[in-house]
């Protein structure tokens, strides 16, 4: 299932935002308090629907406004996150964020493609991938 993360720097602004835009609510997610994730809850996003996703606190610099866009991940489900992490790097891309297990929700890495985006790789605890 695909998963979206927007990437925040100041929180409650984005919550409000999207609120407003979409009529998403937000709930904070168990074991990711230190970077303020929250899960997304929206008409056509969320648990048990096509998409879900999450607001979290952005690491870094936000890009300037006016810049080339390089908006937020977009994490799939694979059968193996190891596997297709190590041909990720084999292939061009390179590491964001290596694999390791999420308790309770997977194991999760990211890559960056080598056109300057990161893509997420999930092998979820939920599915039968």
């Amino acid at each position: 299932m695909p998963h979206i993360e927007i990437h925040a720097h100041d929180i409650a602004a984005a919550k409000a935002f999207y609120a407003g835009l979409f009529g998403w609510t937000f709930h904070p997610m168990e074991g990711g308090e230190e970077i303020a994730y929250h899960l997304i809850e929206g008409h056509d996003i969320g648990m048990g629907k096509a998409v879900t996703g999450g607001l979290m606190r952005r690491m870094g610099d936000s890009p300037e406004k006016g810049a080339p866009i390089r908006g937020c991940t977009v994490t799939f489900d694979v059968d193996d996150c190891d596997d297709r992490y190590a041909w990720a790097l084999a292939h061009g891309g390179a590491e964001a964020l290596p694999p390791q297990d999420y308790p309770g929700v997977g194991r999760c890495a990211y890559v960056e493609d080598g056109q300057g985006n990161v893509v997420g790789l999930i092998k979820s605890l939920n599915t039968e991938h």
